[in-house]
């Protein structure tokens, strides 16, 4: 009977165990969303989403996606520097992760796109 009762504390204490966990890890997500909430809605992803479209309709989607963009062929699809952007540190080819976060970032992005 004592080891049933032990076996049943354990269970108890796996349980609240769980529970604690869950309760932080819910609250840890609450914090980050609030944190992370206002960024992420002043996003621009019509911006990213009407760069995709550029790329896809000058069939460069595919290659861009494997292979990232050269500065070069984006300023030939009329991006340009936006004033004041250090890009000294923005590597050549620009990887798509790259590319689209700085569509997202609006006016703090490094680069002016046209059909944003």
């Amino acid at each position: 009977m004592a080891q049933h009762c032990e076996g049943t504390d354990h269970m108890r204490s796996l349980t609240a165990l769980k529970r604690i966990i869950a309760i932080s890890l819910a609250a840890g997500l609450l914090a980050t969303a609030a944190v992370a909430g206002p960024a992420a809605a002043k996003q621009d992803t019509g911006c990213m989403q009407a760069g995709m479209s550029t790329l896809r309709s000058a069939g460069l989607l595919d290659d861009v996606a494997r292979d990232g963009i050269s500065i070069a062929t984006a300023v030939s699809l009329g991006v340009t520097v936006r004033p004041g952007a250090d890009i000294s540190g923005v590597p050549d080819p620009i990887r798509l992760p790259l590319l689209l976060a700085d569509h997202r970032a609006g006016e703090n992005s490094l680069f002016i796109y046209p059909w944003c």
